[in-house]
């Protein structure tokens, strides 16, 4: 007879690797979970978050156009295509005629997409309180600060996630780029 299961089992706490406690490890591990457990929160609303994030930088950009959206969050046209071609269809964001450049369109967020947009923002906020609660006002500025100086010292775009950047259009929504309207 041996030790009892339990306590051979070791917990998930006993075990520290090396580097465990690093910065940049504790960075890329909480990352992970807080895009994780976003993405989750998102789905409630039928919304991924590439969804919300065009959401967001479409209301802050005041009528650009569908390229100019994308050079600002360093994305491949055609997978910007596919993803306001998916936003149109539910009615959440509108092309409209550019009147300074006819050749290409403005890209607007409806009445629907606004709503969405401030459920969006509700999300958001109760995610970051889930996230941050074993933290004070005062350590939450802090650690924000600290954050966002190592963001600006890599050269990050501030409020655009890097993911946009790594977004690939797949064939379908390629073939598109020429067909639909910039």
């Amino acid at each position: 007879m041996g030790e009892p299961e339990s306590s051979r089992k070791l917990s998930r706490s006993a075990v520290e690797p090396k580097g465990a406690s690093s910065p940049a490890f504790l960075l890329a591990q909480i990352g992970a979970h807080a895009a994780a457990r976003f993405a989750e929160r998102l789905s409630t609303l039928g919304i991924t978050p590439a969804h919300a994030g065009l959401l967001r930088v479409i209301a802050a950009s005041d009528g650009a156009s569908q390229q100019q959206v994308a050079l600002m969050l360093g994305m491949f046209a055609s997978r910007m295509v596919a993803l306001v071609d998916e936003l149109e269809e539910r009615k959440l964001v509108e092309r409209l005629p550019n009147p300074e450049d006819r050749r290409t369109y403005s890209l607007a967020l409806t009445a629907e997409g606004r709503r969405v947009l401030d459920a969006i923002g509700r999300v958001a906020r109760e995610h970051q309180e889930a996230l941050l609660a074993s933290l004070g006002k005062a350590e939450r500025d802090t650690l924000a600060e600290l954050l966002l100086r190592v963001a600006d010292q890599q050269g990050l775009a501030r409020g655009v996630h890097p993911g946009f950047a790594r977004m690939r259009g797949s064939r379908s929504s390629a073939s598109k780029v020429s067909s639909r309207r910039h």
